[in-house]
């Protein structure tokens, strides 16, 4: 692996313009780097701290092409990215893309996704690709009920996805996927969900201690830092996160959720190739953020510290959380995170609050 060292002042492409986005500017800005942003969105969370930003749909291969000729190298901070365009844009060479294109496709297809952890030797929930309605009753038939219906692409934050219980129709569950292919996971009885961030650059890799996250409504609602492991189910979640960014090839950041099992084994749920919600806390809790591996690693320099110098609780402000905000900032315990959302909606993430407190061993 040989990422091209980038000078300050070179332009790292971000391909989305959301909240992640505007994280990655900002530590970037601390290295001397600018930054460009590409989304559709106007007046988005990154288009504000950018350097420049240009607004196009991500299918305009032209607008595409333009923008990738104005950086120096791109990278994504959303994987929901239509792959072809990207991947043809990339390949005529005007800067190179990190994670790649192929790193995009297979994490943005839940079939591919899942069939590349196997063959690697990574456990993850029972499955079966449905495109039909018969492959679905085959699959109930074999996987059982409960079960959880998904779209192959496109899904995130609960969107896109169907539970079966013992009585629900199966033609109206399939009819979730609007035509497209799916995946059918078996019920995983699990006592926590957890994730593990990793960067991956020209020095090597850094990996963050393995967090816990409880969701509601499907959408993240807190991460602890660390989670409450045992030693050697840390080290195994660890270890997993590093043997699949290392089979991927990864030059940039990946975020690994995982479901703990009542048994204590560990099964990967989904990958995210770039910051993830989860690792928000390494902003004040570790001397490199997850932000700053990202932009170090795509702009060839040398990865930080993920270590941690204190433990840490990250809760996200959803909708009208944010309305909490003279409060949260009244509590001296509190780091506040505000993304630059002009309205609130039911399940939009506003913003997000740190508390530290002494690192525990």
């Amino acid at each position: 692996m040989s990422v091209r060292r980038l000078p300050p002042g070179s332009t790292i492409g971000i391909l989305g313009n959301g909240q992640l986005g505007r994280m990655t500017a900002l530590a970037a800005a601390r290295l001397g780097l600018r930054t460009h942003c590409f989304g559709p969105e106007k007046d988005s969370p990154a288009e504000q701290v950018c350097t420049r930003a240009t607004i196009a749909d991500y299918r305009d291969r032209k607008a595409l092409a333009a923008f990738f000729k104005a950086c120096d190298t791109v990278t994504y901070e959303f994987e929901n990215i239509p792959v072809e365009g990207v991947a043809a844009v990339a390949k005529a060479g005007y800067a190179p893309l990190y994670p790649s294109a192929k790193v995009l496709a297979t994490c943005q297809d839940r079939i591919l996704e899942k069939s590349f952890l196997n063959r690697i030797g990574i456990a993850t929930a029972p499955w079966t690709a449905v495109r039909t309605l018969r492959d679905l009753e085959r699959g109930i038939a074999a996987l059982g009920r409960p079960a959880v219906l998904k779209t192959a692409r496109m899904g995130y934050d609960g969107k896109g996805q169907i539970r079966i219980g013992p009585r629900d129709d199966l033609a109206e569950a399939f009819a979730v996927l609007k035509g497209t292919e799916g995946i059918l996971e078996g019920f995983v009885d699990f006592r926590s969900e957890l994730s593990v961030v990793v960067a991956r650059g020209n020095s090597g890799t850094a990996c963050y201690v393995p967090v816990e996250n409880r969701h509601k409504h499907h959408i993240l609602d807190v991460t602890i830092a660390p989670a409450k492991l045992p030693a050697a189910t840390r080290r195994e979640a660890e270890e997993m996160a590093l043997h699949i960014a290392g089979k991927l090839g990864l030059v940039g950041v990946l975020a690994v959720e995982m479901f703990r099992t009542r048994k204590g084994e560990l099964l990967v749920n989904e990958l995210a190739p770039r910051p993830h919600n989860s690792g928000h806390w390494t902003i004040d809790a570790c001397p490199a953020s997850q932000f700053d591996q990202l932009a170090r690693a795509v702009a060839g320099l040398p990865l930080g510290d993920p270590s941690r110098h204190s433990d840490a609780t990250m809760k996200n402000l959803i909708g009208d959380d944010v309305d909490a905000v003279p409060a949260i900032l009244a509590d001296r315990r509190a780091i506040l995170h505000l993304y630059g959302k002009a309205e609130a909606r039911p399940g939009r993430k506003m913003g997000h609050v740190t508390y530290l407190k002494k690192k525990s061993r």
